[in-house]
């Protein structure tokens, strides 16, 4: 098990500082990878051993950025805080800047046109000293940035903005001293810092929209809890929980935890969980999550779950972690930011050295106004944003509509998908099941023995089996020495025999003829039911049908999907008639029954082979391996815990129209990725040879600069209004 290491990093604004900071901790011993969320402004290490953090803070610092460790509080915002505290920052910057630039430009203009009042704003002196309070004052964390970069051996937008603005700032200190104040530039430099921080505090802004689905997670929790003490109502914080206490919720109320209803019922709405609205009757004995709404009824609790192991916490632990990894379409933008700096200056070197011998031969003016311009409109921030921001906006919203994904990599493969591959019980049916059918001389016998083994079983067949015995009131002997063969069935001793129940090749195995039997089992399992073979000492006893009601939204969503191009199948250990009448129903094509855990898996390698992307869905611990084989594994979010913890993706409350949302949202998503890429690369495509040709000036470079972030940022919040089509 690698350790991950999470870090706070500040000072970053674009691709070239989060790969500048990846760089620097892949570089410590003993770090194995190491993950820069520009948006988030989070780093996440991974290693064998744990790490010092005061190394890794250490070395962040270095390379002037600045770092504090990552604390996981299961409804804690850290990053909030330090977001409002950067947007505050730039809020003051750009009003000073913008409050001393914009005299200066006034000025330009009384000069220009000669208006006597305003000339006096036009002294170049005047224009000095504001410009220098800019320049030094507001501007100064572009020098700290710079040089930060620059003695960790890289160039970033800082960089770019450094130069282009000392570079003006100090061609108008040449022009006004050596050159009578000859047409000086102050308020071109003061200006371009004052866009540029503009530009920075909108996206600020922005940025902080992008983390809303988690604060609303957050703010799902109460901070209070009526405590049961005795019967005494006891108001106390939510903290204070432990496992074990009493609470009690009203009509009104969000449930404080997660917790088991031993008094009382009602209706909840789940939709938190779920995305959907309809609400959920509760009674004694069902679980409830922290964070629902009683909506009637009052209901005692006794608590199950607390603190990071509540349902809620849990998923904003898994929405966290997948708006801080990566996905692999990411890549392509941290390549080009890796190279993008350098190459930036080297042509606004050519701009330079091109407008002086050829442009405008020997207008020294000239070619560094031009050769600015190129340096300002470059500054990559909108190509480091335009990934990470629509991955967080896009699993904050699927945390919304109940779909949870793992991280960024799993949103992008999904929408590649071209095979989907569906579990039958507890998927494509409600995994309920009921007793349909006996065949057997002694149905009493049947059910009371059969039971007996299953009593223990969390499978959803011996469930149903173990009910039936109850509800009709038969007494059941006590089984021993009960083992479990997985995928097979189930065998124990009863009165001092051997008994199985399970598949017919497992009775088979054990040396029972079914061969008058399994026809009587064919016509059974054309009319939907599982069947399960009983038997001893090499004797047939009986045989159990055993019905499950396929979902009622199952075959709408495999209509949807399969309009989309996506093949699917259907994949069971369940006896082939039961899985073929259940797939007709549906409407699914391909269907391969009869198969083990680990033949499940092999199934999909094979699939695999064929060079054709699966995604898997499951609900059950036999799912597990078949959804790690999977190049996108999805578990229902009312199966198991193995299954959701194995699953890159998971569909909370058992939905499976989410499964048409979870498709729907990935291609939403790398859509708006690639719009935003499309847009940062274009950008520059046409700014920078605009600006090295002279059709722009440094400060409408800097606008643009400044607002080609803005509009990346805002187009990935376009996804928080997704909806899918379904």
């Amino acid at each position: 098990m690698k350790e991950k290491t999470e870090l706070i990093v500040t000072g970053m604004h674009c691709a070239a500082c989060s790969s500048r900071v990846e760089k620097v901790l892949k570089k410590i011993p003993g770090v194995e990878d190491a993950v820069v969320n520009l948006s988030l402004g989070r780093a996440v290490v991974l290693s064998q051993e744990k790490l010092t953090i005061d190394n890794l803070i250490g070395s962040i610092e270095k390379i002037g950025f600045g770092a504090t460790p990552y604390i996981a509080k299961p409804f804690g915002d850290i990053e909030a805080g330090l977001q409002l505290e950067e947007e505050h920052s730039y809020r003051r910057d750009v009003i000073i800047g913008l409050a001393l630039s914009i005299p200066m430009m006034i000025g330009m203009i009384g000069g220009g046109f000669h208006i006597s009042w305003l000339m006096g704003l036009h002294n170049p002196y005047l224009q000095a000293f504001l410009a220098t309070i800019v320049q030094f004052g507001v501007g100064w964390r572009f020098y700290k940035e710079a040089w930060g970069a620059f003695k960790g051996g890289g160039m970033d937008m800082s960089t770019l903005v450094v130069l282009g603005t000392t570079a003006a700032y100090g061609f108008s200190w040449y022009q006004l001293l050596l050159n009578s104040g000859h047409q000086v530039y102050f308020e071109t430099s003061a200006f371009l810092i004052s866009f540029i921080l503009l530009g920075k505090y909108l996206e600020t802004r922005a940025k902080g929209r992008t983390s809303e689905a988690i604060r609303s997670l957050m703010a799902l929790r109460p901070d209070t809890a009526k405590r049961v003490v005795n019967g005494i109502e006891q108001e106390v914080p939510v903290d204070y929980l432990e496992v074990g206490h009493i609470v009690r919720v009203r009509p009104g109320e969000r449930i404080p935890t997660d917790g088991k209803i031993i008094l009382g019922q009602g209706s909840v709405d789940e939709s938190m969980m779920t995305g959907e609205s309809l609400p959920i009757e509760k009674a004694i004995g069902n679980q409830v999550v922290g964070g629902t709404i009683s909506l009637t009824g009052s209901m005692d609790l006794e608590v199950t779950k607390v603190g990071g192991d509540t349902v809620l916490a849990r998923i904003i632990r898994t929405v966290e972690d997948a708006q801080t990894h990566k996905a692999p379409i990411q890549r392509l933008a941290d390549q080009i930011s890796s190279i993008f700096v350098p190459t930036v200056l080297a042509i606004s070197g050519v701009t330079f050295l091109g407008w002086y011998f050829w442009g405008n031969p020997g207008d020294l003016e000239s070619a560094l106004i031009h050769s600015v311009a190129v340096l300002v409109i470059a500054c990559p921030c909108a190509l480091g944003l335009a990934t990470p921001t629509s991955i967080m906006v896009g699993t904050g919203r699927g945390a919304e509509l109940g779909v949870l994904f793992r991280g960024g990599g799993q949103l992008e493969t999904l929408h590649r998908a071209t095979v989907l591959v569906l579990d039958k019980t507890g998927t494509l049916t409600e995994g309920k099941l009921k007793v349909s059918e006996l065949l057997g001389s002694d149905e009493e016998k049947i059910l009371t023995f059969a039971a007996a083994l299953e009593i223990r079983s969390e499978h959803p067949i011996g469930k149903a089996i173990v009910a039936e015995a109850a509800e009709r009131k038969y007494k059941l002997p006590v089984a021993e020495t009960i083992e479990v063969i997985p995928g097979k069935g189930i065998q124990g001793v009863i009165e001092g025999q051997i008994y199985y129940a399970g598949t017919s090749k497992f009775l088979s195995d054990m040396g029972i003829d079914l061969a008058q039997w399994i026809a009587e089992g064919e016509k059974m399992a054309s009319r939907g039911s599982s069947l399960i073979y009983f038997g001893s000492n090499s004797k047939f006893i009986g045989l159990i049908g055993v019905a499950d009601q396929v979902r009622k939204e199952s075959k709408e969503v495999v209509a949807q999907l399969e309009s989309q191009g996506i093949e699917v199948w259907m994949l069971t250990g369940d006896h082939k008639g039961t899985a073929e009448a259940i797939a007709e129903q549906i409407g699914i094509l391909h269907v391969v029954a009869q198969v083990l855990p680990e033949e499940k898996s092999a199934k999909i390698a094979e699939i695999q082979k064929t060079g054709k992307i699966v995604a898997m869905v499951g609900d059950g611990i036999n799912d597990a391996p078949a959804l790690t084989q999977a190049d996108v594994g999805i578990a229902m979010g009312s199966g198991t815990d193995v299954a959701m913890a194995t699953a890159d993706v998971t569909l909370m409350g058992g939905d499976l129209r989410h499964l048409v949302t979870a498709f729907d949202l990935s291609k939403a998503t790398i859509k708006n990725i690639k719009q935003n890429l499309f847009w940062a690369f274009i950008f520059n495509l046409i700014g920078i040879p605009a600006a090295a040709l002279g059709y722009l000036t440094p400060i409408l470079a800097g606008a643009a600069m400044a607002m080609s972030s803005v509009t990346v940022v805002t187009n990935a919040l376009r996804l928080k209004g997704f909806q899918s089509k379904k």
